[in-house]
């Protein structure tokens, strides 16, 4: 019943036990069996640790006296390798100064033989407990500092810190995840940090860019190749999906993908196999996948551009991150970090942005994000000598700009002297048509993008661009697909 039991459950791990006696051997590798770990077993210090140089068992049960390396040397030397290694110390010639030095070196606990079985159960269930409780903690002690590194990276705001909780809570699992956000967001750095605290984290993190790889090479790229399966492979090469074993994947810009290779993608995934490109013998797929895209993928599937069930087997769960502009929390906190680390390139010594250069940042609406806000401000470190001010920003001249609308600052000649209601009046139909035209522009003329961020139906949008004339420069008709 014992053997049918641990055929059936896989053993909880593994335990060590060192004993030169193989009768007490024996005896102890029954009783690790019965509470469901495998036995190992080492009638000598040197296999022993040899033993755990190859993979550190969950606890290790350690005779004292024993020939050649003696107990208390296993125990010190166990230790360098592990140092949460609990060790149960078991021996027929107890004394009070080998219990304390055993104890001062490290050890969990002290039993004599002959022993009780009940006791060495005991003595396990408590050595194995305390193990996992210090692999809890040092878990939850590296998410605290990958959450720290970025609030670091990223800004102080309560925006930043849902991010980190989303990651934290995610990255424990082996969860596909979908970060969505516009260019220049920060949707790696997320990527990054849920790998640095999943159990992957001393696996590669083997990053992407579907957009920058030619449709004609890309599942060779991906997926690998062998020797001659087209003109110019004279050897084989593994894809990146191969060399992100143990690790993770991340696919930035998924949208770009071609369609054969999302459906090779969504087949690998799902049977967690697949083959290089000429290849007949599959190799396994033991890479995390996490994927990026600034695009609407929902409105991508009904246009028929993007695979709907990978689209569905990639959103187990979903990671927004907001654009600049509605996180100006950070924003400031973000032009000085990077104000810093200019100074440390340039050798310069900006002390800071004057009141008016922060004021210009607050109100610009960073179409291009963080990696905008990073070029502005090391271009404005290189021009300033002591402080930034607005000059040195070199953001477009016009208007002061307030959440996608121009702010009026003057009356054009021709409209003084007109009745303060008319003047109201063709003010905001300027203010409307300002707001119109950067959502727009800052959604690559994508009216559904546009009619979001405004907070307006998309028939609105329609029915102002109507009003105000407004047309696309380049005379490219957006489907209402794009929706």
């Amino acid at each position: 019943m014992m053997g049918e039991s641990r055929e059936l459950h896989a053993p909880k791990g593994r335990i060590l036990i060192v004993d030169d006696e193989a009768g007490v051997r024996e005896v102890l590798a029954r009783l690790v069996a019965q509470e469901g770990y495998e036995p190992w077993e080492a009638p000598d210090g040197e296999r022993a640790l040899g033993l755990i140089a190859q993979g550190p068992p969950e606890a290790m049960l350690l005779d004292i006296r024993m020939p050649g390396v003696d107990g208390m040397e296993v125990l010190r030397r166990a230790k360098l390798l592990d140092p949460d290694l609990p060790v149960v110390i078991i021996t027929s010639h107890a004394t009070v100064k080998d219990a304390v030095s055993a104890l001062r070196a490290g050890a969990h606990d002290y039993l004599v033989k002959p022993f009780e079985h009940v006791d060495v159960i005991r003595s396990l269930h408590s050595a194995t407990t305390n193990r996992g409780l210090r692999r809890t903690i040092r878990i939850l002690s590296e998410r605290t500092a990958e959450a720290a590194q970025l609030h670091e990276m990223m800004g102080p705001s309560a925006t930043v810190s849902r991010l980190c909780t989303d990651v934290a809570r995610v990255a424990c699992s082996d969860f596909t995840v979908l970060i969505i956000g516009e260019t220049g967001t920060g949707k790696e750095l997320i990527a990054r940090a849920v790998h640095q605290s999943s159990p992957r984290a001393a696996g590669p993190f083997v990053g992407v860019d579907c957009g920058a790889i030619p449709e004609t090479l890309f599942e060779s790229e991906l997926f690998g190749h062998e020797k001659g399966a087209f003109t110019g492979a004279e050897r084989s090469k593994p894809g990146k999906l191969e060399l992100a074993e143990g690790g993770t994947l991340f696919l930035d810009e998924i949208g770009n993908m071609p369609q054969g290779c999302q459906a090779k993608l969504l087949r690998a995934l799902q049977e967690r196999s697949t083959y290089r490109l000429g290849g007949v013998k599959p190799f396994q797929v033991n890479a995390r996948v996490l994927v990026s895209t600034n695009e609407d993928l929902e409105a991508a599937c009904a246009r028929g551009t993007f695979r709907s069930d990978l689209y569905f087997r990639l959103n187990e769960f979903v990671i927004r991150v907001p654009p600049l502009r509605e996180r100006k929390d950070d924003l400031v906190f973000l032009a000085r970090r990077f104000l810093d680390l200019t100074n440390t390139e340039l050798e310069k010594n900006v002390s800071g942005l004057l009141p008016e250069a922060e004021q210009r940042l607050l109100t610009f609406d960073w179409p291009g994000n963080v990696r905008q806000l990073r070029s502005v401000i090391r271009r404005a470190v290189l021009l300033a000598d002591t402080e930034i001010g607005e000059e040195h920003l070199g953001l477009p001249p016009g208007p002061t700009t307030v959440r996608g609308a121009a702010v009026v600052s003057e009356l054009p000649e021709e409209e003084e002297g007109l009745p303060l209601k008319q003047l109201v009046r063709r003010a905001t139909l300027d203010v409307e048509r300002a707001a119109l035209l950067q959502a727009l522009k800052s959604t690559g003329w994508n009216k559904a993008k546009a009619a979001r961020l405004l907070q307006i139906d998309y028939k609105t949008m329609h029915t102002k661009l109507k009003e105000y004339g407004i047309q696309n420069p380049s005379r490219v008709t957006q489907s209402d697909t794009d929706r």
